[in-house]
């Protein structure tokens, strides 16, 4: 569920405006109620890709994290975040990180997107003098990522030539926010057969299956909300069905963290110009943004918390104002939404974008127009707000003057090979 309005009005008024607000109870509340009813054969999985702001929690909670590059490693390392549960992904894995994380034993299991990392894989193992190194090896689903059928089956077969390595599960995950049960229906069935055909013709057993189901998370008005214990027990009868009896892994992050987050912003000037109402706020593309939008025609989930204003119209007289929502951009493309029904609009109001827990914290343009990053908030119901980021400049990442500036700041050490 999404916060009460009183902690949003609180938040613009501690913390300022725009802001986001991640809802820590109502994450580890859904990371326990898919657990509930999943079962003991399941364990959730985070893809902290998803909204990194939320790996303290997640690492709490989830059964482990999808790490996919060397910055959300460190900053699982920063958040305490177990070795054994961080499961270190992504399309490139670079030498000089892998062993490093090697050497310290900072990861619990590696993926494996081709033979060649198969063999980076192996080569940093034995370098840091490490077997039993756990491996999950992805099947593709038709795009850059993971390999074919064929590669894995050649895997198993020269399994001889990663003494280092425990090929200890299979990995897949073909995209996000699919409709209803059937393509996830087929993908298990598919990835069954494959399974039972490694155990019966290559006299091999993958203990662990991590699979991304991608379940639909409804962002716009029209489009029909999914009763989720519904769509979660039908997906148990799926897992249930099949063959394979190992571990199962549910990779996540859309699903768990967007509606566990909402984007706070104000109203900065409101005006008429030939026939349309605009409202500019504080905000804008920048850090708003839904996968599925499409020119701001779609409405997102919102609240309008009009501030107390003397001056303010009565609302006979602005019934059926629509107002067009522009954010602080220099473009003609930051429209957040079109002809938004908000009656009676003054300048000091506030929105909120709900809904928004899942990559929008990362996704935006960030940079253009040197605009200040937005201020980061978290919140439980035992803590209230906590800032977590306050708002911070990018003009200094935007020009070659203030580098030397910055690294004086923040005592600046530089990465890469993390000599």
């Amino acid at each position: 569920g999404s916060m009460d309005n009183n902690i949003l009005q609180e938040a613009a008024r501690t913390y300022n405006t725009p802001c986001y607000i991640f809802d820590l109870d109502a994450f580890i509340s859904r990371i326990r109620r898919m657990e509930q009813l999943l079962g003991k054969q399941v364990n959730i999985y985070y893809a902290m890709k998803a909204n990194p702001f939320l790996t303290a929690a997640a690492a709490r909670a989830a059964g482990g994290l999808e790490v996919c590059s060397p910055g959300e490693y460190d900053i699982c390392r920063r958040a305490r975040v177990p070795a054994q549960k961080i499961v270190l992904s992504g399309v490139n894995k670079e030498e000089a990180h892998i062993r490093w994380v090697m050497a310290e034993q900072g990861a619990g299991t590696y993926t494996a997107e081709s033979l060649n990392q198969l063999s980076l894989l192996e080569t940093c193992a034995a370098a840091a003098g490490r077997t039993g190194v756990r491996v999950l090896v992805r099947l593709t689903s038709g795009n850059q990522f993971g390999m074919d059928e064929e590669d894995i089956l050649a895997s198993i077969r020269n399994r001889g030539c990663y003494p280092h390595l425990d090929l200890a599960g299979l990995q897949y995950y073909s995209g996000t926010q699919k409709r209803g049960m059937e393509k996830i229906k087929k993908e298990l069935e598919k990835l069954d057969s494959f399974l039972v055909f490694v155990r019966e013709h290559m006299n091999f057993e993958f203990r662990e299956l991590e699979y991304g189901p991608g379940f639909q998370i409804p962002y716009f008005e029209g489009q029909e909300q999914t009763d989720e214990e519904t769509l979660l027990q039908e997906f148990k009868k799926i897992l249930d069905s099949l063959n394979f009896k190992g571990i199962i892994f549910l990779e996540a992050g859309r699903f768990l963290a967007a509606p566990c987050g909402s984007y706070l912003t104000r109203v900065a000037d409101a005006k008429r110009c030939q026939g349309q109402n605009y409202c500019i706020v504080d905000g804008g593309i920048n850090h708003v943004n839904y996968y599925g939008q499409t020119m701001a025609m779609k409405v997102p989930a919102y609240r309008y918390l009009p501030q107390d204003n003397p001056a303010r119209p009565p609302a006979s007289q602005t019934s059926g104002d629509r107002w067009t929502v522009c954010g602080s951009l220099c473009t003609s493309g930051d429209i957040l939404v079109k002809n938004l029904p908000l009656e009676g609009l003054m300048t000091g109001d506030l929105l909120v974008f709900d809904r928004i827990g899942a990559y929008s914290v990362t996704e935006g343009i960030y940079l253009f127009l040197s605009r200040q990053l937005p201020v980061v908030l978290t919140y439980t119901q035992k803590q209230g707000l906590s800032l977590v980021r306050d708002a911070f400049p990018t003009d200094i990442l935007n020009d070659g003057f203030a580098m030397e500036l910055y690294q004086a700041q923040i005592g600046f050490q530089g990465c890469g090979d993390n000599t």
